[in-house]
């Protein structure tokens, strides 16, 4: 029994199949030419690439990849499993993520678990029914080792991002948070501010307490102490900064600065801020974490530390590629770099022309 090759499916108006041997002697390359364009292996031109994939929609060939995979017994389907969308740096991580895989023929199918749990393993699930060939999962809120078992019994390369899942035995990427939220607080302390607040995020999340230690670190050593009311959980959303901001600016001994979990905990606590009169820069100080384009284009412009978000997503698929191609390779960790940005919501450039004048 002959096996037909659905690969190449019938175009339409056609009585027959376009084949690779078709389509490269109509554009006048090699059949192996046209194979690596197909696949996305191997280094083709640009212009190259380009007449082969014009010439393909000339004659009506659609690339059967379902069929290939099955053939070349790989998937080239990369999962992306985010806990929020809707922050800007998850959207600027996926950015990073599809740029690695597209370079590498690979396509992502991507979804937004909004932070649960349950939803993020029927997400994982149905990647892997789909012949997903390696998931990049940022964990839900609540996320534990365990949950993942399911999914590394099934062979299925994973790879943990930017929340840390202690226990795990997995590659990750994660930003330096520790070192990060030390940086910014100092920053406040050498502006002179003595009440600093930290707001937002959950404890249980790993992030949170990563960053919060630093803040704890930063303050310790210059001596200041830490007001218990003034360290208010939220979710780490516009909603959840500005109501944390409402609550410590309600006390009668309200900060002069606050450390905010991230920059969408810290846009909401501007909104706050504003609400209640305060110029932030002039009457209170309020900086962020993870230098997303909104945090340069919201007004005051936010003071913030950079991780480099699509960065991160390039390095994650990247590793992830590479337990693809051997999957026997040990885990591998990526800790990124954090830098201070300063601009004008932490009043630094106030006070300097201040004292200029």
């Amino acid at each position: 029994m002959r096996i037909r090759d659905e690969t190449m499916p019938q175009p339409q108006g056609s009585k027959g199949k376009v084949t690779i041997i078709e389509i490269a002697d109509a554009a006048g390359v090699s059949k192996s030419t046209v194979s690596l364009v197909l696949t996305g292996r191997g280094a083709v031109k640009p212009e190259t690439r380009q007449h082969v994939l014009q010439t393909m929609d000339r004659l009506g060939y659609v690339y059967n990849r379902g069929a290939a995979n099955l053939r070349n017994a790989q998937s080239r389907i990369v999962g992306l499993v985010l806990n929020d969308l809707s922050n800007p740096f998850f959207a600027e991580f996926a950015i990073g993520v599809e740029k690695v895989l597209q370079m590498a023929g690979y396509v992502a199918f991507m979804a937004n678990t909004a932070e649960s749990v349950v939803r993020q393993e029927q997400v994982m699930r149905m990647m892997r029914e789909h012949g997903a060939g390696g998931i990049i999962l940022c964990p839900a809120l609540d996320t534990r080792p365990e949950h993942l078992d399911w999914i590394k019994a099934a062979g299925t390369a994973l790879l943990v991002a930017i929340r840390r899942l202690p226990g795990a035995d997995t590659s990750i990427v994660v930003p330096e948070n520790l070192l990060g939220a030390s940086r910014v607080t100092r920053h406040l302390i050498n502006l002179g501010h003595e009440r600093i607040a930290f707001l937002g995020g959950m404890h249980s999340m790993v992030v949170r307490q990563e960053r919060h230690g630093g803040f704890l670190s930063a303050m310790g050593a210059s001596g200041r102490s830490v007001d218990p009311a003034l360290n208010l959980e939220s979710m780490p959303t516009r909603d959840g900064g500005f109501s944390a901001m409402s609550a410590v600016l309600s006390l009668a001994d309200r900060p002069t600065a606050v450390v905010c979990y991230n920059d969408v905990t810290a846009i909401g606590a501007m909104l706050a801020a504003a609400r209640h009169g305060l110029v932030v820069g002039r009457d209170i100080a309020i900086v962020g974490f993870d230098d997303t384009s909104e945090a340069r284009h919201v007004s005051p412009a936010l003071t913030t530390v950079a991780v480099d978000p699509v960065g991160l997503g390039e390095r994650a698929a990247a590793l992830l590629l590479k337990q693809i191609a051997d999957p026997s390779a040990e885990p591998e960790s990526f800790i990124g770099p954090a830098h201070l940005v300063i601009r004008e919501s932490c009043g630094a450039y106030q006070r300097a022309l201040a004292a200029a004048g």
